[in-house]
């Protein structure tokens, strides 16, 4: 029977097959070809003895969080309480990207900026809205809805962005654990302990553990300047890394605002 594997928790996976679920195991022969299954994995499954027999090929994963097969990243930013950290946006959406997965934006926790940090956030929004990747506030449910609908989704950001209560927003009948910052290490707490995909109208969306560190050693120098959309200028040189090269259009228009200066930061340190 083929099936989708929905959850995981240590070496029990959830598979829905025919509407039904099943708790399975994995066959010994995956740890010997190295292979483990991960949410959002299409599967082969003996539902008699419970067991996953094979995996189905994917179209893509993520190492962190541990996903297969997934068609668009929602990644949640918080702007204040945890504060926002463009340094990990920009990471996070260098590897969505670089995995052909479309990222989408969603800035959390507005309401606790002042007017003119708002005026920021708008402008921040306008920005990358521009360079072409959907941005919204948890606040726009219907457009966050209508950008998500028929998809796999995979929420991710640092921890206590606000991942589970946007998710309770969407569907109040998940109630999922959500727990406040913490003051002395000045972000959150993990309330998301496994991968776990939910029913969300015509879609399904996967909660993940938070976390604030992401690994891109695994990526060339080339492939990290393919990410970044507003890169795709005609500058002198051909193979021009926007970085010491001379009549550089990249670092122009950095200099000239019309690149985010913080973007621009963001990809030398990523191919430093």
């Amino acid at each position: 029977m083929e099936g989708t594997i929905v959850k995981q928790i240590s070496n029990l996976y959830t598979v829905e097959a025919n509407n039904k679920l099943y708790e399975c195991r994995a066959r010994g022969k995956f740890y010997h070809d190295k292979l483990t299954p991960l949410v959002g994995d299409k599967v082969i499954i003996d539902d008699k003895n419970n067991y996953i027999l094979e995996l189905k090929p994917r179209k893509n994963y993520l190492d962190r969080p541990s996903i297969a097969n997934i068609d668009a990243c929602l990644i949640i930013t918080s702007v204040k309480s945890p504060n926002l950290d463009l340094n990990l946006l920009d990471k996070l959406l260098c590897v969505i990207i670089h995995n052909k997965i479309k990222p989408i934006i969603c800035f959390t926790k507005i309401d606790l900026l002042n007017r003119n940090e708002k005026k920021e956030i708008k402008k921040l929004i306008k920005y990358y809205q521009k360079i072409g990747i959907q941005t919204f506030s948890n606040k726009e449910v219907r457009k966050i809805t209508k950008s998500i609908a028929n998809q796999i989704i995979v929420l991710t950001g640092q921890t206590g962005a606000g991942k589970s209560t946007l998710l309770n927003r969407l569907n109040k009948e998940l109630n999922l654990a959500t727990s406040p910052i913490s003051e002395a290490l000045g972000r959150g707490v993990h309330t998301t302990r496994h991968v776990e995909l939910f029913k969300y109208k015509t879609s399904l969306i996967a909660d993940t553990p938070g976390f604030s560190a992401i690994d891109i050693d695994s990526l060339t120098k080339e492939e990290i300047k393919n990410t970044f959309p507003e890169f795709k200028v005609k500058c002198e040189y051909d193979d021009c890394m926007h970085i010491k090269e001379p009549n550089c259009v990249v670092r122009k228009l950095t200099e000239e605002k019309k690149i985010l200066e913080s973007r621009y930061q963001s990809y030398l340190k990523f191919v430093r």
